[in-house]
């Protein structure tokens, strides 16, 4: 039978047939790697085995996580690096022990901050007690195995962090946002003590959730993947080599950005727990992540390129959580005014 014009006889389908796009795109991969694809996909099989083998129930989140990193190890490099940035820092660590001289002003700030920590404490304790009780087999509490420091560092740097074993640092430039705006850090700032207790809720919430052992776990992950690529691309062209580093290296990076961003989203609700349950108002949480959303102009890279959720998100976050916070927080501590 003759074939219509342009058309294509049943043997030609199966030999004749122009290469779509995606079968030109596996053909040049399959060239570019040659025989190197089948030791790619091994290793990289591996990698999965490892990863998921390495999972852990989470009971802040009650989902598993990756992590590889022992807690005696996490708290060694956390006072490490504590030691390290506070070394470094030098005089501007207020009223440290053998520093400068202490001011009146400076005094009351640190032991403000203290205090704001002290309750926080109790809070995180009394909750990881109930997840003690409901893991009993997993959950290993840390808020006693912590060693509790907190400083005080003076710094127009709007900033705090809390690393692990409770090693805690504030900036007095992040003093004036969570205080009252004016544009000058003073004992007003901390009278009301709200906001603050917000970041500081956030920071140590990081530190429960060990989410520091769980980035550097992850980022060894990704070392291991790009060393197994690596070592699947040997003897190929180095032009071919830049290219198939390169799509790794952003998918890597994706991966980890994600990842940072659950973990940012994760310290806000468990800070939002420590909140309400050390009787500091939850409603001031949004309030914060608007003033944060408006430092440097506002100007800030895609979310989906960052490492934090953009602060529109947390607000919102803290929006959608604030009715069960604000229920806690009345059944705990009474009315809110």
């Amino acid at each position: 039978m003759r074939q219509p014009r342009g058309g294509y006889s049943r043997g030609r389908r199966a030999t004749g047939r122009p290469m779509g796009a995606r079968g030109r795109r596996g053909g040049l991969l399959g060239g570019m790697l040659g025989g190197r694809l089948g030791i790619i996909v091994v290793a990289l099989a591996g990698l999965a085995v490892y990863w998921m083998s390495n999972q852990k129930m989470d009971p802040f989140t009650g989902k598993k996580s990756f992590n590889t990193i022992s807690i005696q190890d996490e708290m060694r490099l956390g006072q490490q690096s504590y030691m390290q940035i506070l070394s470094q820092e030098g005089g501007n660590v207020l009223c440290r022990s053998g520093g400068r001289s202490c001011s009146v002003g400076e005094g009351q700030v640190v032991q403000d901050i203290r205090d704001i920590g002290s309750r926080l404490e109790r809070a995180a304790s009394q909750l990881e007690g109930e997840l003690a009780l409901k893991y009993p087999d997993v959950f290993v509490p840390l808020v006693d195995r912590f060693t509790w420091e907190y400083n005080v560092i003076s710094s127009e740097q709007p900033n705090a962090f809390a690393l692990p074993g409770g090693f805690v640092a504030i900036y007095t430039g992040i003093l004036d946002i969570t205080g009252n705006g004016d544009g000058q850090v003073t004992l007003e700032d901390i009278r009301d003590p709200d906001k603050l207790a917000v970041v500081m809720g956030h920071e140590i919430a990081h530190a429960l959730a060990r989410h520091g052992a769980k980035r550097m776990s992850q980022q060894k992950v990704m070392q291991m993947g790009q060393m197994a690529v690596g070592v699947g691309l040997g003897g190929m062209d180095a032009g071919q080599q830049r290219a198939v580093m390169q799509a790794f290296g952003m998918a890597a990076q994706g991966t980890v950005l994600k990842f940072s961003r659950e973990h940012e989203t994760e310290a806000d609700k468990i800070g939002l727990e420590l909140l309400v349950r050390a009787c500091y108002d939850p409603r001031e949480a949004p309030e914060l992540w608007e003033r944060m959303g408006k430092l440097g102009g506002g100007q800030r890279p895609p979310e989906w390129m960052s490492t934090h959720p953009a602060s529109s998100t947390r607000a919102a976050n803290f929006r959608r959580w604030m009715p069960n916070a604000i229920a806690q927080y009345e059944a705990n501590c009474g009315p809110l005014q």
